[in-house]
């Protein structure tokens, strides 16, 4: 349990920061409120000024951005931003036209939403675009066979191997769901995140058929799947692959 605990401490991720350029201050405090009890580390600012200044000390992995500010406006600030970076933006503006939604798009917005909007879908766009931007900035997946607790898992013919090169079958799913852990051993993997990995974020099995494929993986590879040592599940969490993994020639 001690080992599980150090496990889980060192998986805890850091939450993505956001930054809000809203010349509101109510509206800005606000979105800082919704987005800090949704989990985010959130900031505002004012201006294009004051929003450039902030960029000079951190980095943000979102901005929120209003159409509408004094001096340079939002449109002008998403052109400048798209040609030197690709931090995900959320434009969020009370410009209901058509045309301007069209043209904050095609000046590289990632998003678009109107004043009044709902929180709810507010922060369901954050989501979704903060979890589109993550796996487009990870580095390409190593193709390189993988070891672990004895066993070899090969990302290039799909095969896995125990300690004395016998071949285990494994579907599809299954190969794809212990490809996810072998890739992220010692964190603590949502079922989500399994779904996403697995099916890039399109509709697939629902998020309760990843215990199925859990389970047929434990009868599989752990010494007694009754008691798993190598899949542990984490209440309320997903699952954590505790085994070290290692590149294999």
């Amino acid at each position: 349990m001690a080992e599980l605990m150090n496990i889980m401490a060192s998986s805890i991720v850091t939450p993505a920061r956001i930054l809000v350029v809203e010349d509101d201050r109510d509206i800005a405090a606000m979105l800082i409120d919704l987005m800090k009890e949704a989990g985010y580390a959130a900031e505002a600012v004012g201006s294009a000024v004051e929003m450039d200044r902030l960029l000079k000390k951190r980095d943000f992995q979102l901005i929120v951005l209003d159409g509408m500010l004094p001096g340079e406006d939002g449109f002008s600030i998403c052109r400048r931003i798209r040609s030197l970076d690709t931090v995900p933006i959320l434009m969020l503006t009370a410009l209901t036209k058509e045309i301007d939604r069209v043209v904050g798009l095609e000046l590289g917005a990632d998003d678009y939403v109107t004043k009044p909007f709902n929180s709810r879908e507010l922060l369901a766009r954050i989501k979704a675009l903060l979890r589109r931007s993550s796996y487009a900035m990870q580095a390409k997946p190593s193709l390189e066979p993988m070891t672990f607790a004895g066993w070899r898992i090969d990302p290039v013919t799909r095969e896995l191997t125990d300690s004395e090169g016998m071949h285990v079958s494994l579907t599809t799913a299954e190969f794809d769901v212990l490809l996810v852990f072998c890739r992220n051993p010692r964190q603590v993997v949502t079922r989500q995140e399994i779904l996403v990995r697995t099916h890039a974020g399109a509709a697939g099995p629902v998020e309760r058929s990843i215990d199925v494929h859990v389970s047929r993986i434990r009868q599989k590879i752990e010494p007694d799947y009754k008691n798993p040592t190598l899949i542990k599940t984490v209440r309320l969490g997903g699952y954590i692959f505790t085994p070290e993994v290692s590149t294999s020639p």
